[in-house]
């Protein structure tokens, strides 16, 4: 994927992003399947690019995954406002929905990993009501101790699917598929952190209008104000700040380098 000359809109906040609807998204993400590779895709939203920051590892995952998008509407604005803008948003779970749907019309075998059982065991029944020819390889809940994880990737692999979803939370997910993509095998994998939930029914999805306006984030602190207003708070205000001093780094760039050519000009 990024291997085949795929060109970058640029870095945003230091995360390089692909320029891609979520039409494009969905066509690569079905070349890495059909490839036989391994492949990862990253959801990108503001949190994510704030962790990125303090966290290498996290920022290394990123960096070695082969389709990279963003997930928040704030990020395709501060793409546009660094002049490096990216064409739309491609919510991950949106990008999950397409995938489901071209897996039971192309045959693709799926694997979910992670949330807890009940929730999981849930979502897994409505999936499938929704798409009765999916094939399922397998679920698994993500509630198990770091010493198991090579036994849970090698589940995975013995399962033998085309398709990984992994709904655990950041950046736990993130170091997981890292540390055991070559033992996964798996064609495509995919981060979907609370997907699994709205798929489930526990939560549901902003209005349309909110998800358009940039503020599917305060839906969401309203359904779970004590887990989420601490962590939105910290993030967004730091969000902020950092795109505010790259944006004036970058316009003071710009008047710099007109300066020469003003001056030629005048001679």
């Amino acid at each position: 994927m990024r291997g085949g000359g795929c060109e970058r809109a640029g870095e945003i906040l230091g995360c390089k992003i692909d320029p891609v609807d979520l039409e494009q998204a969905l066509g690569r993400c079905e070349a890495a399947i059909k490839s036989g590779g391994v492949a990862q895709h990253m959801s990108i939203n503001v949190a994510k690019l704030v962790a990125m920051r303090d966290d290498d590892g996290l920022r290394d995952s990123v960096s070695r995954c082969e389709l990279v998008t963003a997930d928040g509407q704030p990020v395709v604005w501060a793409s546009r406002l660094l002049r490096v803008p990216l064409p739309a948003r491609v919510a991950g779970i949106d990008l999950m929905s397409a995938l489901l749907a071209r897996a039971a019309k192309r045959g693709y075998r799926i694997y979910i990993l992670g949330t807890r059982p009940e929730v999981l065991e849930r979502a897994v029944l409505r999936i499938r009501a929704a798409h009765p020819k999916l094939a399922v390889g397998g679920y698994r809940h993500g509630y198990f101790a770091d010493r198991e994880e090579a036994d849970v990737a090698a589940a995975i692999a013995r399962a033998g699917p085309d398709i990984l979803f992994v709904a655990m939370s950041s950046p736990r997910k993130e170091y997981f598929t890292a540390r055991h993509r070559d033992t996964l095998g798996v064609p495509f994998v995919m981060g979907v952190g609370g997907a699994i939930d709205i798929y489930a029914g526990i939560r549901s999805r902003a209005p349309v209008l909110l998800q358009r306006s940039g503020l599917e984030w305060l839906y969401r602190l309203a359904q779970e104000p004590r887990r989420l207003s601490g962590r939105y708070l910290k993030s967004n205000t730091r969000f902020i700040a950092l795109l505010s001093r790259e944006i004036m780094r970058d316009r003071a760039g710009s008047a710099y380098n007109r300066v020469p050519q003003a001056a030629s000009g005048a001679r």
